[in-house]
């Protein structure tokens, strides 16, 4: 297998370089020392730090697809279930100092950013879409007793899930995602006569 290129080593490093210290905690050099390239490359290949934070999103939605959403093997609020138990993982498995890259980068550059703001947004929206449309299933399948607007409910539950894994970085625990769990699959989504 032959060795990544310049402009896939950029964006691998960025990942982790915009995670870790923050796309305003961090300079070109910081991104080019992460990669191992020359400082010179960085702009051979991108305009500047805020098209390469928008490459690193896309790899970093591609690596955390929502596939997983639409798996129709199982029921689907289960399906949901796991989703953001595979997703809360990631969280854990960095010592609760990683949220999500979308959350994290949104909530840094947004104001600043204006082509990055409109990203995220349409991140957003994607993700809310796929969680409206399991909702949706479940509603209809009876699973889910909760009469309110599917789409509202999707943008809701990734609205808590924003906030859960935000509020993961601060108490370093389990705490979020068990109130997460419990407010939103044993209350908001869960079946008749259950709450």
């Amino acid at each position: 297998m032959g060795r990544p290129s310049v402009r896939q080593q950029l964006v691998d490093a960025a990942l982790d370089v915009f995670w870790t210290t923050g796309f305003n905690g961090s300079s070109v050099q910081d991104l080019t020392d992460a990669a191992q390239v020359p400082k010179g490359s960085f702009y051979n290949h991108f305009d500047g730090k805020e098209a390469l934070a928008l490459e690193a999103l896309a790899a970093y939605a591609q690596m955390h697809d929502l596939r997983a959403l639409r798996d129709s093997s199982l029921e689907p609020v289960e399906r949901l279930k796991r989703d953001f138990r595979k997703r809360w993982k990631v969280v854990k498995d960095h010592g609760y100092q990683r949220g999500c890259f979308l959350g994290t980068l949104s909530s840094e550059i947004a104001d600043s950013h204006e082509t990055s703001r409109a990203e995220f947004a349409r991140y957003f929206d994607l993700w809310s879409q796929a969680i409206a449309a399991v909702i949706a299933e479940a509603q209809a399948a009876g699973s889910v007793a909760t009469p309110t607007n599917p789409q509202a409910l999707g943008r809701f539950v990734l609205n808590a899930w924003q906030g859960t894994v935000l509020r993961a970085k601060s108490d370093r625990g389990e705490e979020p995602f068990k109130d997460f769990l419990a407010c939103v699959f044993g209350g908001l989504l869960a079946p008749a006569g259950t709450r």
